[in-house]
């Protein structure tokens, strides 16, 4: 599928937030909305429920870990679980900040509500897939930013919190505002948060790799 196939060859994060950021000044000519409408309670549900299992899964697969562990690097070129785990928690406040001061904040246009339609599953499914990689960009690179894990986790969980908060309260019309991704075109701010939410599962899986190498420590 030419949509699954561009996707998977270049799909993360960090070159969505940088092309977006430059880009969505070009909404600003955008009409805009006759009548606000907020998420349905399926959509709220739905966002929550992929949230908070992601959440879940990252936790659990840095659960137990010794510091050997959380520290062994596969290669040189590769990441270790305690890098991985700063790039899920720094891109976490950085694509929320990117909805809140770019997305929500351009002109709101019903009318591309029709342009990305059915964009929530592709982002879902296809943001996951690792069986192509993508290099971050060197300002989403890990750089020891938390000393310890115990902060890199406090930072992924108030990132986190912030975003479930604000789904769970919100009455922004998330549908009828746009922020232009270099692959898919126009997503709405509710597909951006979902991108949260597919982001942190990629990774996750990123992590069960590097614990799957035969040279992973034992303990």
């Amino acid at each position: 599928m030419k949509i699954h196939s561009k996707l998977s060859a270049g799909l993360c994060l960090v070159f969505v937030f940088a092309l977006a950021v430059a880009s969505v000044a070009q909404t600003a000519a955008a009409p805009a909305p006759t009548t606000p409408t907020t998420l349905s309670a399926e959509e709220r549900d739905s966002a929550l429920k992929s949230l908070q299992a992601t959440h879940d899964a990252f936790l659990q697969s840095i659960a137990g870990l010794s510091e050997k562990q959380w520290r062994f690097k596969p290669a040189p070129d590769r990441w270790s679980v305690a890098e991985v785990s700063e790039h899920i928690a720094v891109s976490e406040s950085m694509i929320f900040g990117m909805v809140q001061s770019k997305v929500m904040t351009s002109p709101a246009d019903p009318s591309k509500r029709a342009e990305v339609a059915g964009k929530d599953e592709i982002i879902l499914t296809k943001v996951p897939d690792r069986s192509h990689k993508a290099q971050a960009p060197e300002f989403l690179k890990p750089t020891n930013r938390w000393a310890t894990r115990e902060e890199t986790i406090k930072a992924f969980e108030d990132s986190r919190k912030v975003t479930m908060d604000y789904v769970r309260t919100t009455t922004d019309d998330l549908r009828d505002h746009f922020g232009p991704h270099p692959l898919l075109g126009p997503m709405d701010a509710y597909q951006w948060i979902l991108l949260i939410s597919a982001h942190s599962e990629r990774h996750t899986k990123q992590i069960e790799e590097v614990k799957a190498d035969p040279n992973f420590p034992k303990e």
